[in-house]
C-alpha cells in the first residue's frame, strides 16, 4: 500500500505536476487563467519563452510526456519551483512536499484555509487527528471523482488556439 500522503500533493505524472502547479501555485500578480490560450500568454510574457496553448493542452492532458527542457525551464521559472519537480518522483518528492507547504501557506494568507483551524489541527491528540487525517482524505477523494481530478474545475479538458 503506497503513503496516503502522496495522494494529495501533486503528483507523480507530469500532467498531474503541471495542473496542480497552475491550480496551486499560480502567481497573484499574473491574474487566474481561464483557459489554456491565456495560461500560455501568461508564461510567455513571464518567462519570454514562446509556449503556444497546444503545448499547454497537451502538457496538462498528459499527451506530452517528454517536453522540450526550454518549456520545463519556463514553467519552472513562471511557477518559481526548482526544475527538479519535473524530475523522476523519487527525485522530485522532496521538492513536491516542499511546494505543497507553499501552498499551505498561500491559502492561509488569501483566507482560503483559516489559521486558527491549523492550530486546531495541531492541538489535538494524536487518535483525533487520525480521525480528522482520514476525513479530510475521503473528502479529498470525493471531491477528485465529483470535479474529475480537477479541484477548482477542469480547464485542461480541451485545446483553446494554437500558437501561443
Amino acid at each position: 500500500m503506497r503513503d496516503r500522503m502522496h495522494e494529495v500533493s501533486p503528483g507523480a505524472s507530469l500532467a498531474e505536476k503541471v495542473e496542480w502547479l497552475i491550480r496551486n501555485l499560480w502567481p497573484a500578480d499574473a491574474g487566474p487563467p481561464r483557459n489554456n490560450v491565456e495560461t500560455a500568454a501568461a508564461i510567455a510574457r513571464a518567462t519570454g519563452e514562446d509556449i503556444s496553448s497546444t503545448t499547454v493542452w497537451k502538457l496538462r492532458t498528459g499527451r506530452q510526456e517528454n517536453p522540450q527542457l526550454r518549456t520545463l525551464t519556463a514553467l519552472a521559472s513562471f511557477f518559481g519551483v526548482p526544475l527538479g519537480f519535473f524530475g523522476f518522483p523519487a527525485e522530485s518528492a522532496p521538492i513536491g512536499d516542499d511546494l505543497v507547504l507553499t501552498a499551505l501557506r498561500r491559502a492561509v494568507e488569501q483566507g482560503a484555509v483559516r489559521p486558527e483551524v491549523l492550530r486546531a489541527l495541531v492541538d489535538l491528540t494524536p487518535e483525533t487527528r487520525r480521525v480528522v487525517d482520514e476525513m479530510i482524505l475521503a473528502a479529498a477523494a470525493a471531491d477528485r471523482r465529483w470535479n474529475g481530478g480537477a479541484a477548482r474545475g477542469d480547464r485542461a479538458a480541451v485545446p483553446e488556439g494554437s500558437a501561443g
